[in-house]
């Protein structure tokens, strides 16, 4: 993986979880790691809910191996170009050279 390939940066953020004054649970999304990365646009496909249509852009991320890297998980999420991608698949590149990670974004974001 050549440094000059990485010349993006994305945002993981995570679910925390705390309570509002009325104590019930609230989830927000924390920023964990900001990172270098690879941006490769995989496809853009059109979904059918409840006779809806609603575009998502699937995207392949590319980033460096790290302890911290490592720790991201498909319940984590990405912030790039003022969309919000849900990860769906995460896959180690080399022995701890990269981590390609797949996810997806509504496109009417």
């Amino acid at each position: 993986m050549r440094a000059g390939e990485l010349d993006r940066r994305i945002e993981i953020r995570t679910a925390a979880v705390s309570t509002n004054e009325l104590n019930e649970p609230v989830e927000t999304w924390i920023p964990a790691v900001t990172v270098k990365a690879k941006v490769m646009p995989i496809s853009d496909g059109e979904r059918f809910r409840a006779g809806e249509v609603s575009a998502q852009i699937t995207t392949r991320f590319l980033i460096r191996w790290s302890i911290t890297t490592s720790e991201i998980t498909p319940k984590d999420r990405i912030v790039y170009g003022g969309k919000t991608f849900d990860i769906f698949h995460l896959k180690e590149i080399g022995r701890r050279e990269g981590i390609e990670i797949s996810a997806a974004a509504r496109a009417d974001q």
